[in-house]
């Protein structure tokens, strides 16, 4: 099984390394493109001003980030004709992402993913967070994260662009313990590479697990679902879940419906997943730095690679999606219009010993790092 398995892994980063190109700007483009960040007003909220930040690399692709909740906007990448397009979803104004939105584009935190009944034991005392998805503490609460106004920095020099995101939340906040100091750092560089760098200190033990909530669509065409595109994930098992979505603790083997060892269309076997899939893998890592999944989109040739150290990550095939959200351009949101590749610990760790820790002690500091790297097909 595991001859077999590291087998499959080194074919799929082959076809991943023969098959992806650098996105070079289309002809009628000035290639004397320069690295740049360009900041505008999005917008008033609560007596503060919301900030939209566009990083722009020399090859032309480009991303849009509000400080309002970290959202990332837009991604700009080019397709087979180097026609560029936005491939993830989301809204044309602030307005949009103020309504109950399904966190598109989102830094998620202090815990992403699901936790019981809102309900965790730490350090022997007891703590109640606020619920908000069904009996059970969804992405962070009510007001989490994706929901405040974070303090906002550029940075660049010859090879990136960045901007650098920081928010203070204070002990209580959603039910959460301590004090915890958070950094987000968006950065572009020339290989068309998106990392996003997480670091947080903590004056009290906490749980913490923060993500990026892009919900991704390389055809860059909102209108069309993702049911084609082409997924490989590197995880032998899953994180089987009850019917409220909270891990029942068993990590059961990816054979069947599950199985994305090998590259596949989302669409295969998703009839045979109950819901669709929303599920947590189990990474093949070893808690380093390494490709862990990617996606294809065979009708404009682009592919997304992801990297990651985090043991888990969460693919959401878009299934609440319901055609009762217009986005950007007026386009309705229809189920599966886009999906998610969330890179994370696994959800309701505080509860499952099990699991890999999460909680954060005083005088240690969280660090995550998640790439999501663009390219074409040849």
């Amino acid at each position: 099984m595991y001859l077999r398995n590291r087998l499959y892994l080194i074919i799929a980063s082959f076809i991943v390394l023969a098959g992806c190109q650098n996105i070079t700007p289309p002809n009628n483009q000035n290639t004397e493109i320069r690295m740049q960040i360009n900041k505008a007003s999005y917008g008033h909220l609560e007596n503060n001003e919301v900030h939209l930040y566009t990083l722009s690399n020399k090859q032309g692709m480009s991303i849009k980030i509000t400080n309002y909740g970290g959202i990332m906007t837009s991604i700009f990448v080019p397709d087979k004709k180097g026609h560029f397009d936005d491939v993830v979803l989301g809204y044309n104004s602030l307005d949009g992402y103020l309504k109950n939105t399904p966190y598109f584009g989102a830094i998620v935190g202090r815990y992403a993913n699901r936790i019981a009944k809102g309900e965790f034991i730490l350090d022997g005392e007891e703590y109640n967070l606020a619920i908000n998805n069904g009996p059970n503490h969804l992405h962070g609460g009510i007001k989490a994260f994706d929901k405040v106004i974070w303090d906002a920095e550029t940075f660049q020099n010859d090879q990136e662009v960045g901007l650098k995101l920081h928010y203070f939340s204070k002990d209580g906040e959603e039910g959460y313990p301590g004090n915890l100091d958070v950094t987000v750092q968006y950065i572009l560089n020339n290989k068309n590479e998106l990392k996003i760098v997480y670091n947080a200190t903590t004056d009290k033990a906490t749980p913490v697990n923060l993500t990026h909530h892009s919900y991704f669509n390389l055809s860059g065409s909102m209108d069309l679902d993702v049911l084609d595109h082409t997924l490989w994930i590197d995880a032998d098992r899953y994180t089987v879940v009850d019917e409220t979505q909270i891990p029942t603790g068993e990590l059961r083997d990816v054979e069947g419906p599950m199985d994305f060892r090998t590259p596949k269309n989302i669409g295969t076997f998703i009839a045979n997943v109950d819901g669709g899939y929303d599920h947590n893998y189990v990474l093949n890592n070893n808690g380093k730095l390494a490709l862990v999944a990617t996606l294809t989109d065979s009708s404009s040739r682009r592919i997304m690679e992801v990297y990651t150290a985090e043991p888990g990550v969460q693919f959401y095939s878009g299934n609440f999606l319901d055609g009762s959200i217009t986005g950007k351009n007026g386009l309705i949101y229809r189920k599966h219009a886009g999906l998610c590749l969330e890179a994370q610990h696994f959800p309701d760790s505080p509860n499952q010993p099990a699991f890999p820790n999460t909680i954060l002690q005083p005088g240690t500091t969280y660090k995550q790092q998640t790439v999501y790297k663009f390219g074409l097909m040849k």
